[in-house]
């Protein structure tokens, strides 16, 4: 039996992640000790969807454990041995702002664990796959350098440049800018990804997306955009608007979709390979334009404030070219728009919050 083991598997992605390859015949094992709640509070607790990950799955292993507990790790590892086929890495800590007050936590979550678990595969399953789910934050803030053109409700790239018709590629330069104390994390793990596929061979990928969404995903103030604003304009909480007026574009990936790029890597893997994720300009909106359409799906006006003072190193203008993964997985494609993101999220938010 192959076996997936995948990391955060309770989280938004992991999850999808776990469904997902349970469903293409694989035994899952995932490892999550819910440290989403810790770092967010009760209300971005993912206990719920390890409950419904146990009851609705048969083959499902759930391990609650710390992924930087090294002796816990090394014991998962040396059970499921050389039956692991591969290692979905989507455990971490994924807030800017947390990052930087707590530094030495998020290098530790996010940076030393991925070596552990790099060390961990190299020793007990070296012919897996290994897939990390790094960040668009790798490039800082240099996307903030392009030559942006301000409009009625958004930040756009001006239209001759060679990013304006498909987005940000591989080679913007990760030099020379400010990453953010979360953006240098995964940074750090992203590279060690790289070398364990350059220079032990390993079958390592590192996905490098913008915001990840989806209807399971328990959006909060702090982290998960199109999560928290739609939460907002059902609840009626005031959404902040943090900066840049509300013109910055977000480009969006559905979890299923990343997962299913995971899925597309595992049968065919390429050592040492580095992906944009995310939805192009097929799926890319600003903050104003996601309000605007989550009203339009909640059926009411929102209540917002504006925080004029934009987070340190965010991005203004951030759209992913996923051309790379095409040309190589070419059997990939988006199964979701903006709109019918908006839509499952709300109805995903309605059932949980009874609104």
């Amino acid at each position: 039996m192959d076996v997936a083991l995948v990391t955060g598997s309770a989280g938004l992605v992991g999850s999808a992640a776990v469904r997902l390859f349970a469903e293409n015949g694989f035994q899952v094992a995932g490892i999550d000790n819910d440290m989403r709640a810790v770092f967010f509070g009760g209300e971005a607790s993912t206990a719920w969807k390890r409950r419904e990950l146990e009851a609705t799955l048969p083959g499902y292993t759930h391990h609650d454990v710390d992924i930087r507990d090294r002796e816990a790790i090394a014991r998962i590892f040396a059970t499921y041995g050389r039956d692991i086929r591969c290692v979905i890495h989507t455990a971490g800590q994924p807030s800017h702002d947390w990052a930087a007050r707590e530094p030495e936590t998020d290098f530790d979550i996010n940076a030393r664990a991925t070596l552990l678990l790099l060390e961990q595969a190299r020793r007990h399953c070296p012919r897996a796959a290994f897939v990390f789910t790094s960040t668009s934050k790798v490039y800082g803030d240099t996307p903030n350098r392009l030559p942006l053109v301000e409009r009625e409700t958004r930040w756009e790239l001006a239209d001759d440049h060679p990013y304006f018709a498909h987005g940000i590629d591989e080679t913007m330069s990760v030099d020379r800018s400010k990453h953010s104390f979360l953006g240098a994390s995964k940074l750090a793990a992203d590279v060690l990804v790289q070398e364990y596929g350059r220079y032990f061979g390993l079958a390592t990928v590192c996905f490098r997306p913008g915001c990840i969404t989806g209807a399971d995903h328990a959006g909060t103030h702090l982290h998960g955009f199109l999560s928290y604003l739609v939460k907002c304009a059902i609840t009626g909480d005031e959404y902040p608007v943090v900066g840049y007026r509300g013109k910055q574009v977000r480009d969006n990936i559905h979890a299923a979709d990343l997962a299913r790029m995971f899925l597309h890597f595992v049968r065919g893997p390429r050592p040492g390979e580095v992906y944009n994720a995310g939805g192009g300009r097929r799926i890319h909106c600003s903050v104003r334009e996601a309000i605007e359409l989550a009203e339009k799906v909640v059926g009411r006006r929102m209540r917002t404030c504006y925080v004029d003072q934009n987070r340190n190193g965010d991005h203004i203008w951030y759209v992913s070219d996923s051309r790379r993964f095409r040309e190589h997985y070419p059997g990939w494609d988006h199964s979701y728009d903006l709109e019918r993101m908006m839509a499952e999220i709300c109805e995903g938010l309605r059932c949980r919050v009874g609104a």
